[in-house]
Formats: structure tokens, sequence, C-alpha cells
């Protein structure tokens, strides 16, 4: 069910300091042999999951009112956030400007209660929070990577570049992953969405879209900066949570950040350069979006 790849392990060179504070410090880590899914995953596999099991997303369950105190109970309804294009250039620090609360979006409805996925079957799968890709892990008898992995995986071999292929985010004139191209949010001169798996070249790997067209997962609880070196590994989320442990601001309960990898289809160098191995961002572990998906992991 799972085309995936053994990863040899070892050490490596993880994280930037070039770019984003959170990349830092550069610093050398060891992992394991592991094996990860040469693609993510797929609508058509998560249907498959669906099918099987009834389950059903974070994004289509009932909101409860207690949890949103003065919030009104007619804005809480299943849906999703989904990326919309402005109709010219705007204030990049504010992320609203293109970003929409659509109810009725979830994974079978990416955009909202008239759009379907009928012809995005080799599309990844989106709309899909923690919880959810944890679940279908468990369903599969596999598991989420953690951000060691999955940066060591991006690299594919290549050591202490800054993207996936080299140092040249489009050499040669030529997109290697599907990013923003054009001016954001309102330009965009490339596919414009996310692309079927696979539609760009693999890495030193042979593996596909481990940077560029969606967000992926990992289990790792998110830190501002990683871990020194004289701290104890990562592992797989069940370190305490430095976020959640604040407390919970404007009547709603602060919920814990996972560490997404890869960067997505609306990465551009003009706002968010992070269609790259190092890069890592905060995600909320009950917030699906239109450009996060997910991929597994197994044993060697």
């Amino acid at each position: 069910m799972h085309d995936q790849v053994l990863l040899p392990g070892g050490t490596f060179t993880m994280g930037s300091d070039e770019f984003y504070p959170d990349e830092q410090p550069v610093h050398e880590r060891e992992v394991a042999p592991f094996r990860i899914d040469r693609y993510a995953v797929t609508n058509e596999q998560y249907a498959a999951f669906v099918d099987d099991t009834g389950y059903v997303t974070v994004a289509e369950r009932e909101l409860d009112p207690a949890n949103f105190e003065g919030a009104d109970p007619a804005d809480l309804v299943p849906g999703a956030m989904v990326f919309t294009p402005t109709a010219g250039p705007v204030d990049l620090r504010d992320w609203r400007n293109w970003w929409r609360w659509q109810p009725g979006a979830y994974w079978r409805r990416p955009f909202g209660p008239e759009s379907s996925i009928d012809e995005r079957l080799r599309h990844p799968v989106v709309h899909i929070a923690f919880e959810d890709a944890q679940a279908y892990a468990d369903w599969a008898g596999l598991r989420l990577p953690t951000e060691v992995e999955h940066e060591y995986a991006a690299r594919g071999g290549l050591e202490g570049k800054r993207f996936a292929w080299g140092d040249e985010p489009y050499p040669g004139g030529v997109a290697q992953a599907n990013s923003w191209l054009g001016r954001f949010p309102y330009d965009n001169q490339g596919v414009g969405d996310a692309a079927p798996v696979g539609s760009y070249p693999p890495n030193g790997f042979g593996l596909y879209d481990m940077t560029g067209n969606v967000w992926e997962w990992t289990t790792d609880f998110y830190t501002p900066r990683h871990l020194r070196l004289s701290d104890k590994p990562v592992d797989a989320g069940k370190r305490a949570n430095l976020l959640a442990a604040a407390s919970a601001q404007d009547g709603f309960p602060s919920i814990p950040r996972r560490v997404l990898k890869g960067g997505s289809h609306l990465c551009s160098p003009d706002y968010c350069l992070r269609f790259r191995p190092a890069a890592r961002s905060p995600q909320a572990e009950d917030t699906g979006m239109s450009h996060i998906g997910f991929r597994l992991v197994g044993e060697a």
C-alpha cells in the first residue's frame, strides 16, 4: 500500500544559520536507518482509510461552544482554512489577508462544499490535523516521522546545501519543487495549487516533494530553536511542549504546536523561503489547512 524507501541513517548536519532563527543552531544529528514513503499520502489513500474505518476528521466535527468563550455560536461550524489569492499587493505581515475560514471545507471538499477530490486522487490529502494523520498512521501500521528523520530524508544525502538539489532556488531557471512563482499572494505564475505527487524531480534518495507542494506533519513539538547538543534528543513528541504550557489567552484554550517540515506551494522568496530541508514551522495540532499533508515512516 505504501511505496517506501529504505534510508541508511547516519550522521548529518541539521539546521541552517542563513534564513530563520528557529532553524538554528546548525548541529550534527544522528539518525537510525528507517523507511519513508516515496510520496506524500494521497487523497486516494486517505479515502481508502476512511472507507474502511468510518473515521471523521477534525475539520468535519461539530465545535463545542464551551471551548470558545465569547464566540458567536453561528460561527462555530465545521470547516477549515483555505488559501485565497488577493487582488493585488497587501500587507505581508497579516496572514489573514489571504487565508479565509471556509465552512464545509475538509479533505474530501478541499475548497468548500462545492469542490471535490474526484479529479485529485493523486494529489496529497490536505486539511489534515495532527490527530487525523496519526489515526491514518495507526491504521496503516506505520508512524509519522520525527523532525530529524524528515530533514535527513529531505536532504537526500546532499550535505550542507540550502535546497534539496543545491544552493540555487531555481537552477537554470527551472523550478525543482512546487513553490510560489511570482509576487505573493496575488500573482502566481506557477501551479497555483498543490500538484499531483511526483510531479517534480526526486531528491538524491528517490523521494518526491520532500520540499514544496504541501507542508508535512512531524511528531515533534515546536520550540523556537533547535535543542542544544547537550540536551536530550527530541523523542517523537514525548517531551514537554513549551508553547502548550502557556496559559489560555482570550478565552481560547492553548493548543500544542507540532513541527511542520518541507514548505508548500505557497512558499515564495519574497515572503516565505521555506521550500528547504532545514525549514520548519509551528502548527496547532487541531488545525488542518489547504496546504498541509503528511507522509509516513516505518522501521528498517
